[in-house]
């Protein structure tokens, strides 16, 4: 089955228009219509080789929202015309320990969307920038927002769940302090979440002119990480820090604002490592420096129910495809609040 999509077919070239081989569905695949595809920082990491293993072509996107077009005999839970997501996962194992737990995400066997090994041509994961794609059922996520936000729940699918995994497994809540670092695509979702969990939210940037739309998003407080000052007035005060800041910098600086037993977990992955942190600034609070991945499929639809019940969607600038070499020159300059949605429906004009 032939589709429309963009990719690159190196390193060093633009992202264009191509034509992509999409298997039939098998028994228990769905079939979806693709109508929006967020795009993710992830994207242009991989596309442009930043991250090892990029295969070429390389069709991006793991931010996917449309309608089931069509289900195989063994399929249960969908129908035609439902409302579906697809996130970062299409497989894994199926019967180990974290698949067992719903943590498929850190199966050393998960396939992610785009660019993993696959026996569909041409050999590896294309993903979202495209007109359709088919997943197991499994890997298929219910949408349960109205139809008219559908371009706006894309994002939830990466930037959503990456912010919700930790803010559920650090218990997140009334009565917690939670700060975010960086207030882009990630940083954004996670002061939404945060904010709706009942926490109270402390958003990090460096640049004053943020400050306003930090406290829109739900921020009670916000603090210029680069003003000593301010810093210094959340010594040792923070449960948790969501850290989304996908380049290297001062970890230390937030080490310290956390209580005794706090943690900061590192959600942005930058293309060159951090600096390592004083272990001072761990063993004196026996504080915590962690990472977080995704989250498994059972807790991103419970993010997305979640999201629907409280009225959360990502805030996103509606692209045509035509436009998507632009999206990653001013994503990289963060020009853009917070996310930018591909309209999937332009990727055949």
């Amino acid at each position: 089955m032939q589709v429309f999509a963009y990719g690159a077919h190196a390193a060093d070239k633009p992202l264009e228009p191509l034509r992509i081989t999409r298997r039939e569905p098998g028994p228990e695949d769905v079939q979806i219509q693709i109508a929006y595809c967020g795009i993710c920082h992830s994207d242009l990491h991989q596309v442009r080789a930043e991250w090892e293993g990029t295969q070429f072509p390389c069709v991006p996107g793991h931010e996917i929202v449309g309608r089931v077009a069509a289900t195989g005999s063994k399929v249960t839970d969908f129908s035609p015309g439902d409302l579906v997501g697809v996130g970062c996962i299409v497989d894994s194992c199926k019967h180990c320990e974290e698949c067992d737990a719903g943590l498929e995400n850190y199966c050393d066997g998960m396939i992610g969307t785009y660019n993993f090994p696959t026996p569909d041509a041409p050999g590896w994961t294309l993903g979202g920038y495209s007109q359709s794609i088919v997943v197991n059922q499994r890997y298929a996520l219910r949408i349960r927002h109205c139809e008219t936000q559908l371009a706006a729940v894309a994002p939830l699918l990466c930037a959503g769940i990456t912010t919700w995994s930790p803010l559920r497994h650090w218990n997140a809540g009334p009565g917690k302090k939670v700060g975010v670092v960086g207030i882009g695509g990630l940083g954004h979702m996670g002061i939404k979440l945060a904010h709706a969990l009942g926490a109270h939210v402390v958003a990090f940037t460096t640049s004053e002119s943020k400050r306003e739309a930090a406290r829109a998003l739900g921020a009670n407080e916000v603090v210029v990480s680069s003003d000593a000052r301010q810093m210094a007035a959340h010594l040792k005060s923070f449960d948790l820090i969501i850290n989304t800041v996908a380049a290297p910098h001062d970890l230390d600086a937030f080490l310290v604002l956390l209580k005794r037993d706090g943690a900061m977990t590192l959600v942005g992955a930058p293309a060159s490592p951090h600096s390592s942190p004083n272990v001072f600034n761990l063993i004196m609070k026996r504080r915590t420096l962690a990472g977080s991945m995704i989250g498994g499929i059972a807790q991103t639809q419970e993010m997305l129910d979640f999201c629907a019940e409280h009225g959360i969607v990502s805030d996103i600038e509606l692209i045509h495809a035509e436009h998507i070499n632009e999206a990653y020159e001013r994503m990289l300059k963060g020009d853009v609040k917070y996310r930018f949605v591909i309209d999937n429906a332009t990727l055949a004009e």
